[in-house]
């Protein structure tokens, strides 16, 4: 009986390809460039130290030195603090106002900016480009030339001296809009479908399917219109009237008047202002990069 050989084939190891070792320019430039920016964040709270640092000093010597990087240990006091915990007047109530403003206007503004942008992206309808042109045109008008008819128009349907006045007029902002929309069209249309399918409705798609997906854009936005809504003080001061209702930048303008300055209230008051911003950013941050990144490329 004959035999047959079978052949066995052995396995074939495949080479896996050599890990390329970063050339020593590559490592130079990444450590020039982490320098670069250590500097510039290092310049940037050279401002914010030298706030922190006039909390301590007295508002007499503020006005005659200044602000600046050193503290004399023997010029330094709490003094400062104790007078905006005990009395600092209408302060708190300001920030309150603050607080309220800012919550109110970004929750609605991304809200609403968000539909917009939904919409000129998801769905067809008539003048869709025109009226997404005049979205790119509003973004380039200075908001001082809109500032007289807003204010005329804000009268006349009875909002002044209102929160109403100093929220509605920007709920929609052009640039959110854009942002959202850039953002959106990275989505694919078919979810629409996918969910009209399994019988969502509309309203149950954007807040179900849609909305989930933009956290990151949501979260870069919050962090923009937080910090503009927060520091806005031209239009409030226009519309606001009563001292109760002032927000934070404009309560904050009102300690320096022709009868006395109180600088020792106004550097630690506006050192304090920036906690809110600096706890919106430290609560967004980790979807800001990413927000922003991907509102950019997406065309």
């Amino acid at each position: 009986m004959s035999t047959t050989a079978v052949k066995t084939r052995s396995p074939r190891v495949v080479a896996s390809a050599p890990t390329r070792a970063p050339k020593r320019g590559d490592r130079s430039r990444s450590v020039l460039m982490g320098l670069a920016f250590v500097v510039v964040a290092l310049l940037a709270l050279v401002p914010f130290w030298a706030m922190f640092i006039g909390t301590f000093q007295d508002g007499s010597l503020l006005i005659r030195y200044g602000l600046n990087l050193g503290l004399n240990p023997a010029d330094a006091n709490l003094d400062n603090y104790a007078m905006l915990f005990t009395d600092s007047g209408p302060y708190f109530g300001w920030f309150a106002n603050s607080v309220i403003v800012t919550v109110v206007q970004v929750v609605g503004t991304l809200l609403v900016s968000a539909f917009v942008a939904y919409g000129f992206v998801m769905y067809e309808f008539r003048f869709k480009t025109p009226l997404f042109i005049c979205v790119l045109v509003i973004m380039t008008v200075p908001f001082e030339m809109l500032m007289l008819p807003l204010y005329v128009q804000t009268n006349a349907m009875g909002l002044e001296d209102s929160y109403a006045a100093v929220i509605l007029p920007f709920l929609a902002q052009a640039t959110t809009i854009f942002f959202f929309r850039q953002y959106l069209l990275g989505i694919p249309t078919e979810i629409l479908e996918a969910g009209r399918v399994d019988g969502v409705t509309e309203y149950g798609i954007f807040f179900r399917l849609v909305l989930p997906l933009m956290k990151p854009a949501m979260a870069a936005m919050a962090i923009l219109n937080g910090m503009a809504t927060w520091n806005n003080f031209l239009w409030p001061l226009l519309v606001l009237r009563s001292p109760e209702k002032y927000t934070l930048p404009i309560g904050l303008n009102t300690l320096l008047t022709p009868y006395g300055n109180n600088y020792s209230l106004l550097i630690v008051g506006a050192f304090f202002s920036l906690i809110p911003i600096l706890l919106l950013f430290l609560a967004f941050q980790r979807f800001f990069i990413q927000g922003m990144t991907a509102g950019a490329v997406k065309g």
